[in-house]
């Protein structure tokens, strides 16, 4: 490698080929054209004396140079948020937009209260707040153009060393079972897999979380029909209430799915929950108005346990 300075802006783009995993990609995020990013990286790989990137099928990828430089980018990134929030607390002036999605659901519970709750912990903090529902391996690669992202999982909260990602748990929350108000088993305090069997079930997208744990109420091999899938509660709510299936629903709606003539029963033999959790890139979590944030959330979580 020659012995030249690195050029922090040229490492950033070698850091977002990394995240996003194609030029055309970081052509669009990055507000240039592809031909721009390759002289970029072209330009960088001039300064350094190395190959940083491979022709890989009809794409390219990084080679090992390549992904070294983009890991020592977001290390750069790192200091350099965390030095600017250390300023802005001395300086008493932390402030800034952040860009937050969450799932639906999610956002109903955790991001409606968000911006009045800063208003006036954080006034110079402003949120730009959508709802995004993703299947569960797509919540990582939204953090590239996202400041936050709340995401949710029935299997596990992310492991930050695996993903790579700045990671806050917000709260598990149970999963029960909604039936119609007059369903044969609206009367009981609880159901078992086996009280389903025959059931018809409304579900989600395949690949979403929910999905996921409808193999675990199989009974004798036979595992849950499912006759229609909706991203949205509301939906699903409204099938059930019509009595065109059962489904899985959050037991923190449980007031809003009462509101619409459903019960949720709490479910016995089946560790049925969903883990909340917001993510974000370590050099952002670093900055003062992403932490505000990220300190937001977990208090309204904790109220709505």
């Amino acid at each position: 490698m020659k012995d030249a300075g690195i050029d922090v802006d040229k490492l950033a783009i070698v850091r977002e080929l990394a995240e996003r995993g194609s030029i055309t990609a970081v052509a669009a995020a990055t507000y240039r054209t592809p031909s721009a990013v390759s002289q970029t990286i072209k330009a960088l790989e001039r300064d350094l004396g190395t190959v940083l990137v491979e022709r890989e099928g009809r794409g390219v990828r990084l080679t090992e140079a390549g992904r070294l430089l983009a890991e020592g980018a977001v290390e750069i990134a790192q200091v350099v948020a965390r030095t600017r929030a250390r300023l802005e607390e001395f300086r008493g002036e932390v402030a800034g937009e952040v860009a937050v999605t969450a799932f639906p659901s999610g956002a109903e519970m955790l991001l409606a209260p968000l911006a009045p709750r800063l208003a006036t912990r954080a006034p110079g903090v402003t949120v730009r707040l959508s709802d995004l529902d993703l299947a569960e391996y797509e919540v990582r690669a939204a953090t590239a153009d996202h400041d936050v992202v709340v995401g949710h999982s029935v299997v596990a909260v992310p492991d930050p060393a695996a993903t790579g990602l700045h990671v806050t748990p917000l709260l598990r929350e149970p999963l029960d079972v909604a039936v119609p108000q007059d369903h044969r088993l609206a009367g009981r305090d609880r159901v078992r897999p086996e009280d389903l069997v025959g059931e018809r079930w409304i579900g989600v997208p395949v690949g979403h979380p929910f999905d996921l744990l409808l193999p675990m109420l199989a009974v004798d091999g036979q595992s849950p029909r499912v006759e229609q899938r909706f991203l949205d509660n509301h939906v699903t709510a409204a099938f059930v209430a019509a009595g065109q299936g059962v489904a899985l629903l959050p037991r923190l709606w449980r007031r809003a799915a009462e509101a619409r003539g459903v019960t949720l029963l709490p479910l016995d033999g089946v560790r049925a929950g969903r883990h909340v959790f917001a993510l974000a890139r370590p050099d952002r979590a670093e900055r003062a108005a992403v932490r505000c944030v990220l300190d937001a959330l977990l208090e309204i979580a904790d109220e709505a346990r």
